[in-house]
């Protein structure tokens, strides 16, 4: 794998998990438990958070965010988390990520970048779309960037209905 493409990469998924600290970081108290419980600024956080986490991960095999969150978010009938997640817990679980996307984009290569994600039994008992199977990890990750991003515009804008006013976008 190219240093220059894990360079790039890196930059790019650096500033999408910039720009989702950003919005945290900008949440007022009385935004971040405001709305619907899968509506409230503090889930859609959890939520982004958690899927970057996992989809971070070489294969699905063994996946456990750490404390205090749970796997609430594999639950099929949609539960939400028992607690909302305050804005130190979500920083913190935020910075875990940017560690461990940075640690994933430096051992890609080109081999790597190629493997499929869902290559276990169990992986496939929480997967069971063709579709999950057929993504690499190289794709994953871009995969895992757009859904970062998408997030990220999603909370700016409720901050900037609730507040009228919103980060800045991050080059």
């Amino acid at each position: 794998m190219d240093n220059n493409f894990r360079t790039i990469l890196w930059h790019q998924f650096g500033a999408s998990i910039d720009m989702l600290e950003n919005a945290i970081k900008a949440a007022p108290e009385h935004v971040w438990s405001q709305g619907s419980s899968f509506q409230s600024f503090w889930y859609i956080a959890y939520h982004t958070l958690f899927w970057l986490d996992f989809y971070l991960e070489d294969s699905p095999e063994g996946f456990m965010p750490p404390e205090p969150f749970t796997l609430s978010e594999f639950d099929p009938e949609g539960l939400i988390p028992e607690r909302v997640y305050t804005q130190p817990e979500l920083l913190g679980y935020l910075e875990h990520c940017r560690e461990k996307c940075r640690a994933q984009i430096a051992s890609l290569t080109s081999e790597k970048a190629q493997q499929l994600f869902v290559n276990t039994d169990k992986a496939r008992e929480l997967f069971t779309s063709a579709a999950w199977q057929q993504r690499t990890l190289l794709e994953l990750q871009l995969r895992n960037m757009r859904h970062v991003q998408h997030h990220a515009a999603q909370l700016n804008l409720l901050l900037r209905q609730k507040t009228d006013s919103a980060p800045n976008w991050v080059g």
